[in-house]
């Protein structure tokens, strides 16, 4: 290893727990592959992807192209991963993203990236937050129980799971995650079943150029004609998978995080792109091309009715509510598991000794017990704010769905996105540029795949930047949407800038900054 700036020996987690500090190790070889492959497709919350995601895609983007647009995701987002795993075979670090850019591009660009993406994570689970509030009082309307109570309800048990060991938390993120995914997989099936639906099984939805055309402007079916641009379809396709590269996260307290992260990160692209595709297409062809965009465009009162009407008509009556209560816990899993991202950034920050008491873990369960704490009184700052400040609207009469879900989903999404492009160009210059490991380093897997995915990514930047207000919607009019774009961007230069300072005041903590990784993980 050299000395240089763009990759300086890491510092093994043994090597940081300085009595000063009083650092600690989170539990390793607590989960396995399994476990992690949970949390990261839990993170992406397949049924909330699909039942958000999709209607807006069809209604407003690319029309019954929308399996197209997940298909050219899954390609592009594949691309990003092999250069993503390509760097987790050679540093684990829960600080994942941190790390990862640390190494590659330097400890100023990589803490200035870590802060951005613990901003991320530190606002979806708020967002989740929201959404479950939302759900669950859609489900429950007649509970004495509001949104507001709701929420505070989903924040205090996230709280109590993430104190403990992370295993709790795997399994209690399988057994939601089962459940969507059975129940997805049902409805498709049964399209299937029954030969499609009324134009059969519409395979033109499957043509990946017609992901780039946009829904026609009005529609046999019903529905009050909209423009749609196919870049809306594109963007919303991309937001379904936020959440996957967690996997990296929990590299250190998985049994061999030099197998099981690259593998599980993979398995969540692939294997979440595979499902969308054919969930998105066989809905699609069970409510027929006019009558999918229709419904999705509001024709029936809820644009979610183009899956729970589906379900009705093909499963029965009884499977409508269950969907409906999947679709809730669902969106508290999803919760759940970006907490734990976000108190393991948290913690790896504490760990370097930036705020030392956030890098402290439990006696008994090695969790970031701390971090977590933190992490749940930031979620519920943001969640009375969003209560006692943000007043409903007339079109935005739901202030937990649309401004507290939608904004800070937004938020995260862009920040997490121009994250991911980073790490990219990191993957290159620390296989090609540093020279690191050149025993890996490759034509293609470290090289042409990570310069394709930054193109990739930078492009979903722009469609996000380009259809901003669209993507709010009847929440643009609040100040959280207009501060969004300057609190990001503001976030990435606040870090360079408390890089620097850190360099010049406190060189021995910007020295470990980023460089803190798994012991055995730094010479593979």
């Amino acid at each position: 290893m050299t000395t240089a700036e763009t990759n300086p020996a890491p510092t093994t987690a043994a090597d940081a727990a300085a009595p000063a500090h009083e650092f600690h190790r989170l539990r390793p070889g607590s989960i396995g592959l399994v476990a992690v492959l949970f949390m990261a497709v839990a993170n992406a919350a397949p049924i909330t992807a699909m039942t958000g995601n999709v209607p807006i895609a069809v209604g407003y983007g690319n029309g019954i192209g929308a399996p197209a647009g997940f298909l050219v995701a899954t390609v592009i987002l594949t691309i990003f991963s092999i250069g993503y795993v390509a760097m987790a075979k050679h540093i684990t670090a829960t600080g994942a993203f941190y790390g990862f850019i640390s190494h590659g591009l330097g400890r100023t660009t990589g803490f200035a990236s870590g802060v951005v993406a613990t901003l991320a994570y530190v606002v979806f689970e708020a967002s989740l937050v929201g959404i479950f509030a939302s759900f669950a009082k859609t489900l429950l309307p007649d509970f004495f129980i509001s949104e507001f109570g709701w929420a505070l309800i989903c924040v205090a048990v996230v709280a109590v799971l993430g104190y403990f060991e992370i295993s709790i938390s795997g399994i209690v993120l399988g057994v939601f995650l089962v459940g969507e995914i059975i129940m997805l997989g049902a409805l498709a099936l049964s399209v299937v079943i029954k030969g499609g639906g009324p134009d059969g099984f519409v395979f033109s939805a499957l043509n990946p150029l017609n992901a780039f055309d946009a829904a026609p402007s009005t529609v046999a079916g019903g529905g009050a004609a909209v423009t749609a641009t196919a870049a809306v379809g594109l963007f919303f396709a991309f937001w379904s998978w936020v959440g996957f590269e967690t996997t990296a996260v929990y590299g250190e307290e998985s049994k061999d995080p030099k197998t099981i992260v690259p593998r599980a990160t993979l398995m969540a692209v692939i294997g979440l792109g595979v499902f969308y595709v054919l969930v998105s297409w066989l809905v699609i062809a069970g409510n027929g091309t006019d009558q999918a965009i229709a419904v999705s465009r509001g024709s029936t009162g809820n644009s979610f009715d183009v899956f729970l009407d589906l379900t009705r008509a093909n499963l029965g009556g009884p499977t409508e509510k269950i969907y409906e209560i999947l679709a809730c816990t669902g969106s508290f899993a999803c919760a759940m598991a970006f907490h734990n991202a976000a108190s393991r950034y948290l913690y790896a920050f504490g760990r370097e000794g930036i705020i030392s008491p956030l890098g402290r873990t439990h006696g008994v369960h090695k969790s970031p017990h701390v971090a977590s704490i933190t992490q749940s009184v930031i979620t519920l700052a943001i969640t009375l704010g969003f209560f006692f400040l943000q007043d409903p609207t007339e079109s935005a009469p739901d202030v937990f769905y649309f401004y507290q879900y939608g904004l800070l989903a937004i938020m995260g999404t862009m920040a997490l996105l121009i994250v991911q492009t980073i790490c990219s160009v990191a993957v290159v210059c620390y296989f090609h540029v540093g020279k690191h490991h050149p025993e890996s380093a490759h034509w293609f897997t470290t090289l042409t795949a990570p310069i394709l995915g930054a193109i990739g990514m930078a492009y979903v930047v722009y469609l996000l930047f380009d259809n901003l207000t669209f993507a709010a919607g009847a929440a643009s009019g609040s100040p959280v949407f207009t501060a969004t774009p300057y609190l990001v961007i503001g976030t990435f230069v606040a870090g360079v800038l408390g890089a620097l300072a850190l360099r010049q005041w406190a060189p021995a903590i910007y020295e470990r900054t980023g460089r803190v990784v798994m012991d055995d993980s730094h010479e593979r």
